[in-house]
């Protein structure tokens, strides 16, 4: 489902401090910056810190029989689409991971899932990876190699035919590179090939209970490090000293993740900054960011301030939060996706913070799984209609440049019957206490 610009941004900037990125934003400092204010040394953790424990046995692998049942469904939604697929085409990426549990790096040799209509998947890929590959199989899935004079997208072409199929239409994964791609299309030309969002989006997007229950540890996760962090928060602080407590509490917990720290009128802008800042009294804290549990994300925004809050920025954060209430009210099975920014940017707008997208500045929300963003979205106009388990971000802000910047995130999950239910612990009581 890609990489969103937020999850790179995060990247650049936790490069000196994390061991791994979670779904939330980031902001990158240029190296002469770095150089003027490097993290400080590392101190003895606060007391807080004490309370990060391992998820440990909470925490339940997706099992072989879920697998194997991903697949079943792809092919019933091939078979069930308006206009039939016979197969679904998948590089590697999180796409491929949801139906085989194997995570493959990039490069130009191909390894790829195809999964027919009716019959057995099978991978094809490089004969001398094949070890390797058969070492990362949950289960005995049929492999099929090439050497490095043959043609892999012949190969996928044969054996599809084998499979019965020589003709109809191959379902593509989004994220496929256009070369694998072009590749597939020249030696299978019998084929029509279109997008495979119906039904990798058709699998993905509707969360299964163990899917949320992974979710939630996560959230739980990210939940409890904010918590630990904040009472680190001083004067003089830069935010990558935040970050790295930040990535600190995670490593604490046996985890890889991070976060997006934007102090004062930088917190204004949602996708940070690249200039350096320090903590002062009187300044909003903006943190957004997360981890994963079994590669399912998670992604928290809290927002606080160092010190007494002003009265301009307490109106600001109960009007953020009573637009989180809307959303989670209107994010019901049945109702169509933009209804849900639409019910947040009300009270927004309501609240005299200008119109459509002026301080509130971006869609209410993305959905969240094994990607940090994924489909489907809740963006004004979107006509996705909610089912019980897919799972979306629900992160209202109000940005007033040179001033502040107030966000607040959770993650919540649609439900049978009722507004959504939240995969945090609870929304912010406060600015001054940002945790429920």
């Amino acid at each position: 489902m890609g990489i969103s610009r937020r999850r790179l941004l995060k990247a650049g900037m936790l490069v000196p401090a994390a061991t791994g990125v979670g779904a939330g934003l980031g902001a990158t400092l240029a190296p002469e910056a770095e150089a003027q204010h490097p993290p400080q040394q590392r101190q003895p953790l606060p007391e807080a810190f004490d309370k990060l424990k391992s998820l440990g046995e909470r925490v339940k692998p997706i099992t072989v029989e879920e697998f194997q049942g991903r697949i079943a469904q792809a092919q019933r939604l091939m078979t069930d689409a308006k206009a039939p697929y016979n197969a679904l085409y998948v590089t590697p990426g999180s796409t491929q991971f949801y139906f085989t549990g194997i995570r493959w790096g990039g490069g130009e040799r191909l390894m790829a899932l195809t999964i027919p209509r009716k019959g057995e998947a099978f991978l094809v890929g490089p004969a001398f990876e094949a070890d390797r590959l058969r070492e990362l199989l949950r289960w005995p899935l049929e492999l099929r190699v090439w050497q490095e004079d043959e043609s892999p997208y012949a190969l996928v072409a044969k054996t599809l035919a084998e499979r019965g199929f020589r003709t109809g239409r191959i379902g593509v994964n989004e994220s496929t590179p256009y070369f694998f791609f072009d590749g597939l299309r020249k030696a299978a030309p019998g084929f029509q090939f279109t997008s495979g969002d119906p039904i990798t989006v058709g699998c993905r997007a509707r969360k299964t209970a163990h899917e949320l229950n992974l979710m939630t540890l996560a959230h739980e996760a990210t939940y409890a490090v904010y918590k630990a962090v904040f009472t680190a928060l001083r004067e003089g602080m830069t935010q990558r000293d935040v970050s790295a407590l930040i990535s600190q509490g995670y490593q604490r917990m046996g985890l890889g993740g991070g976060g997006l720290v934007l102090f004062g009128e930088w917190a204004a802008l949602p996708h940070g900054t690249t200039k350096p800042q320090k903590l002062k009294e009187g300044d909003v804290v903006l943190v957004d960011g997360g981890t994963s549990v079994e590669g399912y994300s998670s992604d928290v925004t809290r927002t606080t301030v160092l010190g007494k809050a002003s009265d301009k920025l307490k109106r600001a954060f109960e009007t953020v939060r009573r637009a989180q209430d809307a959303a989670l009210e209107a994010a019901q099975r049945g109702k169509l996706s933009g209804s849900v920014d639409d019910a947040a940017r009300k009270v927004i707008v309501d609240a005299g913070y200008g119109k459509g997208y002026e301080q509130f500045t971006h869609r209410l929300g993305h959905g969240i799984g094994l990607e940090g963003h994924e489909h489907p979205y809740l963006v004004r106009g979107s006509k996705t209609v909610l089912e019980p388990g897919m799972t979306f971000s629900n992160e209202p802000g109000i940005y007033v440049r040179g001033e502040y910047g107030v966000r607040c995130e959770d993650v919540m999950a649609i439900t049978e019957n009722g507004p959504a239910k939240l995969l945090t612990p609870g929304f912010a009581t406060s600015l001054e206490n940002p945790f429920a």
